[in-house]
């Protein structure tokens, strides 16, 4: 008896077939569930140089083995593909309940491949595995669908969908399961550009545990802990809004296309402002922190907008990094971004982009279609992102992301263009928490915030302006997040106070795997993880020269950033260094054949020797 399925449907397009598969014991041994299986699976079956958006390229849905059970914070579901933004190895989370119930219809996940000639959608069911038609569900938007797909289904159908973004291949398309979305990296492209809308499940079964009754006792002292946790009670009451007025008075903050650290009236889209139009809580399945905050506008040009958000990223993105502080606006952008089904980071770090372009004068009405790009004014976003969404007019060019849209501007552009590897940045400031600037560098994925915490930075307790003895630290933070991802256990846990050997003793309840008892085991597996996903990498011509940071934060001293005014990024070769050499990785960024050897990835290593020479 496991918490493993042991087994996940493998779709086919382009045939229009699915069959059911069982996973490998050794991998779920090596590699958990979640991202780590999903890399896994990617590493094996994608080969070099496949074009992201072709038939070629795969999407991989993973569950980790504590999800659907009751224990808090553990069921998420993990997407893995080949990013169109960065060509780089993709991975994202999704919240919300759809993978909880694709567990108990008895799939640990889903591939799918291959690409279809017409829009489609999987259904789930007792009867089987239904690959259905779509065309009256292609054009609607993210809540039409799982409208349409619960009107045909029933009210209690789980639904993962993408939006118009996705349809129409934005480049940062999302896959929207309720109101919570995963794959800023482009994994709702990849399914628009496959011709899958949506996934739909009705079916659900018991879930069987190893040990029911010692997990039941773990699940509830967890519980009880997380009653009274000052982390998760304050994650109950706010999100992450928490977040924005402290990191903007130490200039984390960004602000005008990361120009500046500071934003005037920020307390406006702060965290007291957003509890005063909050309507409710909502949460993924079996979570009690409910960490989602509804909120709705009253009054103003935004009078009743809704949104499950914006989150600390989205009140960046939407937001300071647009010097708005329209809390309406805010909302109503949120919400767009979701109906679209499109990456609320991106598409935000996209529009300042232009923005900045405008403001410099590299581009014009002309240019905008007629709009007047100016910060503080909220008008223009709404409008850019519904031509992102729809690619029309200058959203065509936006919805490609800041990398390209500045390769075909020209001018200087390219100077102004926020990202690592194609992926925009997200909101954190490199110059003033340089631990995270070494993170962003770094990521397999690009610039994403959910590769890893410098924790103790960000709370004050190490130094964070300065640029030595930071590549241990960045280490173990990307390995412990891959772990995580591949429990799959929600990154605010730790916080919550739900700790690695309250992991591991969920881990040998549910599945039966005594060597989870180890946590240290079950950290190995996080690095081994990151370390297969640098293999990815380098099978696709990365290496150390793409572990960097935008010019921008090399060269331009930080503005009107409190204490991190003046900063600048100076010494990120000498971290490369640091973090290679932790990571037992050459100092060309490439793992080295003694630790492919240690982590039991032996038969990678021939493969990483021909493509890294």
């Amino acid at each position: 008896m496991s918490s493993y399925n042991g087994k996940l449907i493998r779709l086919n397009l382009t045939t229009g077939k699915s069959q059911v598969e069982e996973i490998p014991r050794a991998w779920l041994k090596d590699f958990l569930g979640g991202r780590g299986l999903g890399v896994k699976y990617l590493y094996e079956e994608l080969k070099p140089g496949v074009e992201p958006l072709s038939a070629d390229n795969k999407v991989i849905m993973m569950m980790g083995p504590l999800g659907a059970t009751t224990a808090m914070s553990v069921s998420r579901m993990a997407l893995v593909t080949k990013s169109p933004l960065t060509g780089a190895v993709a991975k994202s989370v999704m919240g919300g309940s759809f993978g909880a119930f694709l567990k108990f219809a008895g799939y640990d996940g889903i591939i799918v491949e291959g690409e279809s000639a017409k829009p489609v959608y999987l259904h789930i069911d007792k009867e089987g595995i239904h690959l259905l038609d779509a065309a009256d569900l292609w054009g609607l938007d993210t809540q039409q669908t799982h409208q349409k797909l619960r009107e045909k289904h029933g009210k209690s159908t789980q639904v993962a969908c993408i939006g118009p973004a996705g349809e129409n291949l934005v480049r940062y398309a999302v896959l929207i399961s309720d109101l919570r979305c995963g794959g800023r990296t482009g994994v709702g492209t990849v399914l628009g550009a496959k011709k899958i809308k949506a996934f739909a499940v009705n079916s659900s079964g018991p879930l069987s545990l190893h040990d029911p009754d010692g997990f039941k006792k773990l699940a509830r002292e967890i519980i009880e802990g997380l009653k009274t946790s000052p982390g998760r009670i304050k994650m109950s009451d706010f999100g992450t809004s928490y977040l924005t007025l402290g990191f903007e008075k130490v200039g984390i903050f960004p602000v005008k296309n990361f120009q500046e650290g500071r934003l005037e009236g920020v307390e406006k889209i702060g965290d007291e402002a957003l509890a005063n139009i909050k309507i409710k809580n909502d949460g993924c399945y079996g979570c009690m922190a409910k960490c989602g905050q509804v909120r709705q506008v009253s009054g103003g040009t935004y009078d009743g907008a809704t949104s499950e958000g914006p989150d600390y990223e989205t009140i960046w993105s939407l937001g300071g990094n647009l010097a708005n502080t329209d809390i309406g606006a805010l909302i109503a952008a949120d919400s767009l971004c979701d109906k679209l089904g499109m990456d609320t980071v991106s598409a935000g770090n996209t529009i300042g982009f232009a923005y900045e372009l405008y403001q410099r004068g590299i581009i014009t009405k002309e240019d905008t279609d007629g709009l007047e790009l100016n910060w503080g004014d909220p008008a223009p976003m709404m409008t850019l992102l519904e031509k992102i969404g729809s690619r029309q007019g200058f959203g065509r060019l936006l919805g490609e992301g800041t990398k390209r849209a500045a390769a075909k501007i020209g001018k200087g552009a390219e100077d102004y263009a926020i990202h690592i590897k194609g992926l925009e940045l997200p909101a954190y400031e490199p110059r003033a928490v340089k631990g995270y600037g070494l993170i962003l560098a770094t990521s397999n994925i690009g610039a994403s915030h959910m590769y890893g915490r410098p924790r103790d930075e960000l709370a004050g307790k190490k130094d964070k302006l300065t640029e030595v003895d930071k590549g241990k630290d960045a280490a173990s933070a990307e390995s412990s997040q891959a772990t995580q991802d591949s429990v799959i256990q929600c990154s605010f846990s730790p916080v919550t106070g739900f700790n690695a050997q309250q992991r591991s003793e969920l881990l040998v309840a549910a599945t039966g795997f005594k060597e989870f008892a180890d946590p240290a085991y079950v950290e190995k597996i996080g690095e081994r993880t990151l370390c297969l996903e640098r293999c990815f990498n380098v099978r696709e011509g990365f290496d150390r020269k793409d572990d960097t940071l935008p010019k921008r934060m090399r060269t331009e001293p930080l503005q009107n950033a409190g204490p991190a005014t003046g900063q600048v990024f100076k010494n990120l070769d000498g971290l490369l260094d640091e973090y290679y050499d932790a990571l037992g990785y050459t100092r060309n960024g490439i793992p080295s054949e003694a630790k492919l050897k240690e982590l039991g990835l032996e038969g990678v290593a021939k493969d990483i020797e021909k493509f890294s020479k």
